[in-house]
């Protein structure tokens, strides 16, 4: 047993599906530091099932995944595949090869699997200690590992020691086992508990038991005590009926003298309907007068006594009235006061007038000392503007010379600067030009061109090259299949019976000439049909003379090696016809605990698939080849035309090739036997032919008497060894297919490492070019800002220049208006200082004015004041005369009324009380006639109702 191949993918630095192949001895892994040598290592410690992070050097177990590159990102899964050649079976599996997996997702979960099928960690362990290769078996010698095992304690090395000679397996193996116990006792400690808590509850359920048996004989008591009492009510209901219908005839009689009576009844019913029919409306009539009268009763009662109300009420004693002053009185104090108020009024518009005329002179003096003031305010200001204005004038003819000439300088200065601007704007243009010039020639578009094609070259290189990777990778996994499912196979063709015994024997038994399937070939699309029609044959082994089958035999019994089946091909026998047997062409049957042969020497008629009726069908075999045989001295015959499923039946003799002296015995065993398509057609060819054996392409076999067949069973040597063949086939096509998908991996390879070549050499020009670029950009941004910069002096200096040409302008102008006006004031004459006696005055008079208007104004609103609260008076006391006046008129009148009313009160009343005595009258006959009716009408109804 040795490891045979380690495929990594996406686990630490193996981004790419990498394949490692061993072979038996010693494989050293060569390279420097920081190659992922010890990746290898950890890999191998991995896929055998490491769980500590810390041994495989990281910090946690996704680190083991492929993280990324500048250039590549990283992936969501590392998968680790070991292969071990298991061919002497140190494994316990039953594979030659067996492929261990774990794969390992970003989100944490792992799957682990045994050639491909999905398993338990614990099921990689196990496999692994029973060979002394597992994770903790030492046999990874890591960094640092081989120092702690030398300076190891005594513990240490005995711990080493064990691990070695296999004893930690069983250590695992026990503590695991000691593990179970600790639970296992743990649940009997639990069911102990249990069976003591169900003991302390038998008592009760006793108890609960023995009421639910009580309580169900209780019920059954019961159910027969009901059954009982409803037997006895069924018998008085018996007796019940047998006396109602002995009573029926009774009941007749009764019948019919009932109804007789009923017609009489019937016929007195309609009499007193009739007669109710007619006391009705008399009875309604009665009631609805009795009804009217009663209500003009109630009516006459009230009336009556709303008219002994109201003559009360104006009959009594009216109350005394307050009465006020007399009007005749309150006229004359009105008209008195109107005379004052007359009196008043003339007063007030004498002093109105009087106080006009005051205001009209008090306005007049205002006037006249207004203009009196503002005569004299004019003298005094030109007096002052003629002082003031000369001096002021002078100030101001000097300030406007001095500003005109400091305009002037500022212009001289600002026409400087603006040409020093406009000279230094030129020059910053003209280098900026230049510059733009020297930056124009730097541009190269066709590098931006060949970059990007040379970025889409090795894009699709490297798409390339993934499609190649992923094309080998495929290859080798199909390659690898197919050589597991060859190897597998292979298998199947060691025989583990007596076959497999004479084999191992074959150099000391003479006339041995191997397994018949290997020196036979079959049509391709028969194998199954003609694997069933052989039978055991398909299995057997060919011999070259009955002597060497009973030497084969003998050798069987000999060593106990079981059964086998031989076929015997002698060099040249004579073939027998379709119909006779020969006997000398098989071997015989030996004894009890001998070897079965494919023929019986006579025992059996017809040695064909019928002697082997307890074999299963065999299953279809799509892998199996037209040639089957290795040593075959014939190719495999062609499908006959028209044959098989679709045309007519096919001697199974004639689809079989190969060595001659094997297909002569072959012949001679299929004589008889007809392949066809179905079951229907074998059915069909039997009824026709009853000597003819017909063989399905599925493997079923029907005779005329013996048939087998069925579901699918395993297959024969036929199959295998075409399934073999097949295998081995594909198995070198494939291999080819791997060296074509390697060298082109290749190809893609260099094409790529080409590519990227040529895009870094793009790029670093690129970045040179960009950087020349750059430094001539920032000149001439540096430029432009010096050029715009001295521009906008020079346009501000112009501004500034228009500015202080137009203060010059002003300051000159205002210069000629100055000394114009200075002229003209020296030139004017001096006034003397004005007089204001007459001012005082007009002022002593305005005061007088003022103050006489004031008293006039307070006795004319004293005189107001007075006329209106006499005016309002004398309305008032005219207002009270009326209201008292017709106050009195007022309660005459409803003393008037009220008499009238207790008359009419009286005369109501009066008229009432007579009406109301003929009304009971009445009312006393229509409850006689009303009550009357009810009467009769109450002794039809009972008379009906009887």
């Amino acid at each position: 047993m040795h490891l045979k191949s380690l495929t990594l993918r996406g686990f630490k630095s193996f981004a790419s599906a990498t394949t490692l192949r061993f072979e038996p001895g010693i494989t050293c892994v060569v390279g420097p530091n920081g190659s992922g040598k010890s990746n290898v290592v950890d890999a191998l410690s991995w896929v055998m099932g490491e769980q500590g992070a810390k041994s495989l050097r990281g910090g946690k177990m996704e680190d083991v995944i492929f993280a990324g590159t500048t250039g590549r990102p990283p992936l969501g899964r590392a998968e680790v595949s070991l292969t071990i050649d298991n061919s002497d079976g140190a494994l316990p599996i039953d594979y030659a090869e067996v492929t261990i997996t774990r794969i390992m997702f970003r989100g944490g979960s792992s799957e682990y699997q045994i050639n491909g099928d999905t398993c338990r960690l614990l099921d990689i362990q196990e496999l692994l200690s029973d060979s002394g290769i597992g994770r903790e078996m030492h046999v990874i010698v890591g960094q640092g590992q081989l120092d702690s095992v030398l300076h190891a304690d005594p513990m240490g090395r005995r711990a080493f020691i064990e691990e070695a000679a296999g004893v930690l397996k069983h250590r695992k193996r026990k503590e695991k086992a000691l593990r179970k116990l600790d639970a296992m006792q743990a649940n009997l400690a639990r069911v102990q508990d249990l069976g003591d808590e169900l003991r302390r509850q038998l008592k009760p359920l006793g108890r609960q038991a023995a009421v639910a048996r009580r309580a169900a004989v209780i019920q059954a008591d019961l159910r027969d005590a009901r059954l009982r009492l409803l037997a006895d009510d069924l018998v008085v209901l018996r007796r019940a009926l047998d006396a109602e219908i002995a009573d029926e005839a009774a009941l007749k009689e009764r019948k019919e003298a009932a109804e007789a009576q009923l017609a009489g009844a019937v016929r007195r019913e309609a009499e007193l309907e009739e007669a109710v029919r007619e006391l009705v409306p008399r009875l309604q009539r009665a009631q609805q007068t009795w009804y009217e009268l009663s209500q003009l009763a109630e009516r006459v009662r009230g009336t009556a006594s709303l008219a002994d109300a109201r003559v009360k009420s104006a009959s009594a004693p009216a109350e005394e009235e307050r009465r006020g002053r007399d009007p005749e009185e309150l006229e004359r104090e009105a008209a008195r006061i109107r005379e004052q108020e007359a009196e008043l009024t003339a007063a007030l518009e004498a002093a109105s007038r009087a106080l006009e005329d005051t205001s009209e002179h008090r306005a007049e003096l205002e006037r006249a000392l207004a203009e009196e003031e503002r005569r004299l305010r004019d003298a005094a200001r030109a007096i002052a503007d003629r002082r003031e204005g000369l001096a002021r004038l002078t100030g101001r003819l000097g300030a406007a010379r001095s500003r005109a000439g400091a305009a002037q300088a500022e212009i001289d200065r600002l026409v400087a600067a603006r040409d020093a601007a406009q000279s230094r704007a030129a020059a910053a243009q003209e280098e900026y030009e230049a510059l733009a010039e020297e930056v124009g020639g730097l541009d190269d578009p066709s590098a931006d061109t060949d970059h990007e094609s040379a970025r889409e070259r090795l894009a699709r290189a490297e798409a390339e090259l993934s499609a190649a990777r992923e094309d080998l990778s495929g290859a080798e996994r199909s390659r690898a299949a197919v050589s597991a499912r060859r190897d597998a196979l292979a298998l199947g063709l060691r025989r583990k019976d007596g076959t497999g015994a004479l084999l191992a024997a074959r150099e000391r038994l003479a006339g041995l000439l191997g397994p018949a399937a290997q020196r036979l070939s079959v049509a391709p699309g028969y194998e199954v049909a003609v694997a069933a029609a052989l039978g055991s044959a398909a299995d057997a082994l060919a011999v070259a003379s009955p002597g060497a089958a009973a030497e084969a035999i003998r050798h069987l019994r000999e060593a106990d090696a079981g059964r086998a089946t031989l076929l015997i091909a002698p060099v040249a026998p004579a073939l027998p016809g379709q119909a006779a047997a020969g006997p000398a062409d098989i071997a015989g049957d030996g004894p009890a605990d001998g070897v079965g042969a494919a023929g019986s020497g006579g025992a059996v008629p017809h040695p064909a698939p019928s002697r082997d009726g307890d074999l299963p069908a065999r299953a279809p075999a799509p892998h199996l080849s037209a040639s089957v045989g290795t040593s075959a001295a014939a190719p495999a015959p062609e499908p006959p035309a028209g044959g098989g499923p679709a045309g007519a039946p096919v001697p199974a003799a004639g689809l079989v090739g190969g060595d001659a002296q094997v297909r002569r015995a072959v012949e001679w065993v299929l004589r008889d036997h007809v392949v066809v398509g179905t079951l229907d057609e074998a059915e069909a060819l039997v009824a026709e032919r009853p000597d003819a054996v017909a063989v399905t392409l599925d493997g079923d076999v029907l005779g005329a008497h013996l048939a087998h067949g069925g579901s699918a069973g395993a297959p024969s040597l036929i199959e295998v060894q075409a399934a073999v063949d097949e295998a081995a086939g594909e198995l070198a096509r494939l291999g080819v297919r791997c060296e074509e998908l390697a060298g082109a991996r290749a190809a893609a390879e260099a094409r790529r490492r080409d590519a990227a070549a040529l895009v870094e050499e793009l790029a670093e020009r690129r970045r040179a070019a960009e950087a020349a670029r750059a430094g001539v950009a920032q000149q001439l941004g540096r430029l432009a800002g010096q050029a715009k910069g001295a521009a906008g002096e020079a346009e501000r200096s112009a501004a500034a220049a228009a500015r202080a040409q137009d203060a010059l302008e002003q300051a000159l102008a205002e210069v000629e208006e100055c000394a114009e006006r200075l002229a003209t004031a020296e030139e004017m004459p001096v006034d003397e200082e004005p007089d204001g006696s007459r001012r005082d005055r007009l002022a002593a008079d305005g005061a007088n004015a003022r103050q006489t208007e004031m008293e006039a104004r307070l006795q004319l609103r004293t005189l107001e004041e007075r006329v209106k609260g006499l005016a309002g008076r004398a309305d008032s006391l005219d207002r009270g005369a009326r209201a008292e006046r017709e106050a009195r008129t007022r309660a005459e009148r409803r003393r008037a009324r009220l008499r009238h009313e207790a008359e009419v009160a009286r005369a109501v009343a009066d008229g009432s009380r007579q009406l109301l005595a003929h009304v009971e009258v009445s009312l006393g006959r229509a409850d006689e006639e009303r009550v009357a009716a009810e009467r009769a009408k109450g002794l039809a109804q009972q008379e009906k109702g009887e």
